[in-house]
């Protein structure tokens, strides 16, 4: 994958906006998987990596748009207004809304259901996806993935904080994944390969499925 749309989003580098990013896409690219951030594209290239895909020899690109308020400028640069390409994407349930109305609005249908937007090929993470991994794997085997890079240590202190202490582990390990910078990028492939393949989160497996 192109490093400009692997890098997009990390440290203080500008997202890419979508002309950038089709400046960036190869000559045989024909599918996008739109997602929210770099950590989500990094778990779908994890993914496909575990399901034996090749992306780019499929002419699929992951591309992160920089948070969900940008849908709608993607929808219309890689959408039937613009390049046309075969689309797909991920979102966390709490944009769900702004999803369904770019989708919409680039002419992708009317009144659109969740379960509309799925046959569409986007789909909605139960909360977001961090979660959807916690929930998947459970708190033991991700304990021994955050022990196997030597930070237990700080997750168990991160548990001892008074505002933690009333949370559940999962809510503690979801607030483990995003208290450093870098660390939900970090963590987006750890998790993806700790997976059962059987157990994949289902809105992580059919976005994959779908291009």
């Amino acid at each position: 994958m192109n490093d400009r749309l692997r890098g997009a989003g990390r440290g203080t580098t500008p997202p890419l906006g979508p002309a950038e990013h089709a400046q960036s896409l190869g000559a045989g690219v024909g599918a996008v998987i739109l997602v929210e951030g770099v950590s989500d594209q990094v778990a779908v290239e994890a993914l496909a990596v575990r399901r034996g895909r090749d992306l780019e020899a499929d002419g699929v690109a992951v591309v992160p748009i920089g948070g969900a308020t940008n849908i709608g400028r993607f929808l219309a640069g890689f959408g039937p207004q613009g390049l046309d390409l075969r689309l797909a994407g991920l979102c966390d349930a709490g944009e769900a809304v702004g999803f369904r109305r770019g989708l919409e609005r680039a002419g992708l249908g009317p009144d659109l259901t969740p379960d509309r937007m799925a046959s569409l090929g986007f789909h909605i993470c139960h909360a977001d996806l961090e979660d959807e991994l916690i929930r998947s794997l459970g708190t033991a085997t991700i304990e021994r993935v955050i022990d196997g890079q030597g930070e237990l240590g700080s997750f168990r202190t991160l548990q001892k904080q008074p505002a933690q202490r009333e949370r559940t582990v999962e809510q503690q390990l979801h607030r483990f994944m995003g208290s450093r910078s870098g660390h939900k990028i970090q963590y987006a492939r750890l998790l993806v390969d700790a997976l059962d393949l059987d157990q994949v989160p289902r809105p992580l497996d059919r976005v994959l499925a779908d291009v």
